[in-house]
């Protein structure tokens, strides 16, 4: 029986990048997030996991605190785990055995492709919500919830318009105010995202789309495009908007300009109820993931990370 290639821990220097996107770019469960310039945009440092001639790969984002390094989930990297063709519990089991001891936290989201393992303290599934534009528009927003029609209609009367392909400035100064809320560096994360979409851009793989009222920009979000996705990935909304539908008025402008495309519309999540609540009133189904938690801090710590 031929063995197989050990799994090596590489530091971000030692990386192929070449190699490391190619696994990324022809992996069934590739995505956006996974690419080597979309982590070293949003990351504050990564290192990986790789096997053989990069057939697989897994991305370990990371942090320093107290001298302490833990692995993290990066702002808007919503999926990580391992990538590649045919995972197995097995291999995925062998890949987490081998995230080296010096991380002694883990708190990370796998992806959809990788299986996952029976609920327990270390592990638990998190909700994305995906909605499929293969079907005609007429047969896609046939789904809708009767809730999402009605807010719809509302801000067509108002006399909002569709606008894309604007300055993401607009969308970042919108998302600034809430982000901010939870987190006192959300302006320097929000730089790093500008030039990561000015990357994006280049490849043709993100654009802007927003509804306005009277100029003013009232729901606006980026959407990246990777592996037959189209990911709903940064929101900013003006706190008038949501009372006028804009954000579902920006939502079905967009199916209907992609229905039929075979596209999915990946949403991003999510476990909030009200944010699931208005993902599925576009028809949107249920995608789970996996996500570990791992506590291995000394005893004298563990109270922190509780």
């Amino acid at each position: 029986m031929i063995a197989s290639p050990p799994i090596q821990y590489l530091k971000r220097r030692e990386i192929d990048t070449r190699k490391w996107d190619d696994c990324i770019g022809r992996a069934p469960n590739g995505r956006v997030y996974a690419y080597s310039f979309y982590l070293d945009a949003m990351a504050d440092d990564w290192d990986a996991l790789v096997i053989g001639d990069y057939t697989h790969v897994m991305p370990l984002p990371w942090r320093s605190k107290w001298g302490i390094r833990y692995l993290y989930q990066p702002f808007l990297v919503a999926q990580g785990g391992l990538f590649g063709p045919a995972i197995s519990p097995d291999l995925l089991a062998a890949f987490i055995g081998k995230i080296p001891p010096r991380f002694r936290y883990i708190d990370i989201c796998l992806n959809s492709g990788n299986p996952a393992p029976a609920a327990g303290a270390e592990w638990n599934l998190r909700n994305n919500y995906v909605l499929p534009l293969h079907n005609t528009y007429e047969e896609i927003s046939a789904g809708y919830r009767e809730n999402c029609r009605r807010n719809i209609r509302k801000a067509i009367l108002s006399g909002v318009t569709v606008h894309t392909d604007f300055n993401p400035e607009e969308v970042a100064a919108l998302a600034l105010p809430v982000l901010q809320k939870d987190d006192r560096q959300a302006g320097l994360t929000l730089e790093r995202f500008k030039k990561l979409y000015g990357l994006l851009k280049e490849k043709q793989q993100a654009m802007t789309w927003g509804i306005r009222m009277g100029g003013k920009l009232m729901a606006s979000c980026v959407f990246f495009f990777s592996h037959g996705r189209a990911y709903y990935i940064l929101v900013g909304n003006h706190p008038n908007g949501k009372t006028m539908g804009a954000s579902h008025t920006l939502i079905d402008a967009f199916i209907k300009a992609h229905a039929g495309s075979g596209l999915l519309l990946d949403f991003e999540g999510s476990d909030i109820r009200n944010l699931a609540f208005f993902y599925s009133g576009f028809g949107a189904v249920q995608e789970l993931y996996p996500a570990l938690r791992q506590n291995r801090l000394p005893f004298w710590l563990r109270w922190l990370k509780k």
